[in-house]
């Protein structure tokens, strides 16, 4: 399983996305969509897995959650938007991380690309940064990996190109 892991696109679906993802067999989106036109896209181009982030408004939270339990190549990952990062885990990403005990945590919102593993919880972080144009960010960023019998590899950082155009 190759995925494409995205977050805080704001409404921006940068066009070089497609070319970085066209092998992928899915995307994962880890929240701030920003509208449903944007998710409706994903979801064309490949099957989408996706949780809402704090800016997404309702329209967006009827289509997705806000914690996404996901078994994938013999892995589980939770994904969700607000999770804060190692060690410094929301409470309620501590509880879950102690309840569900999943491989992989895939969160956004920071804007900052992030892998690392966590020892305490024994789970492998990813943050893929952020993709659209709105944000502190100098670098729109995604991440592409490949998982399978219970292993992730070929983890690759994306640089999309610039957050903005300057003028």
């Amino acid at each position: 399983m190759k995925v494409g892991l995205l977050s805080d696109t704001h409404g921006y679906l940068d066009p070089s996305i497609f070319d970085y993802c066209k092998d992928c067999d899915e995307i994962w989106h880890a929240g701030d969509v920003g509208n449903v036109a944007l998710l409706e896209t994903l979801e064309n181009f490949k099957p989408l897995r996706a949780v809402f982030g704090n800016i997404d408004g309702h329209d967006i939270r009827i289509r997705t959650q806000e914690t996404a339990l996901i078994s994938c190549g013999g892995m589980r990952i939770m994904m969700t938007h607000i999770a804060g990062k190692p060690p410094s885990f929301t409470k309620n990403i501590r509880a879950l991380l102690i309840d569900k005990q999943p491989n992989i945590l895939v969160c956004g919102h920071s804007h900052i690309l992030k892998v690392i593993f966590d020892k305490k919880y024994n789970v492998l972080y990813l943050n893929p940064g952020a993709a659209g144009k709105h944000g502190f960010h100098k670098v729109k960023t995604l991440l592409r990996f490949e998982i399978e019998h219970g292993k992730i590899f070929n983890m690759e950082v994306i640089e999309i190109g610039p957050r903005a155009t300057q003028k």
